[in-house]
């Protein structure tokens, strides 16, 4: 069996371009801060499903995704 084959329009190879595009933004935005205690103030998971989402809703750019990101994946 050769690479898994899928016409799910979110994995076009554009589309994974933008999504690690999105993962970089992202992590050098909010993927280095840690609390006194060592641990991240934001989470792995939430950087991940935000480019996912953001991919997933139909964007075409990472224009808006830090704050994208603040509002609706930032712990407050």
């Amino acid at each position: 069996m050769e690479g898994l084959q899928t016409n799910d329009w979110r994995y076009e190879p554009w589309r994974m371009v933008l999504r690690e595009q999105s993962l970089s933004v992202l992590l050098k935005k909010f993927g280095t801060e840690i609390k006194e205690d060592g641990t991240p103030v934001n989470s792995t998971q939430s950087i991940y499903e935000c480019a996912h989402d953001w991919v997933s809703q139909g964007n075409k750019r990472t224009d808006g995704i830090v704050a994208y990101y603040k509002a609706y994946y930032m712990v407050q």
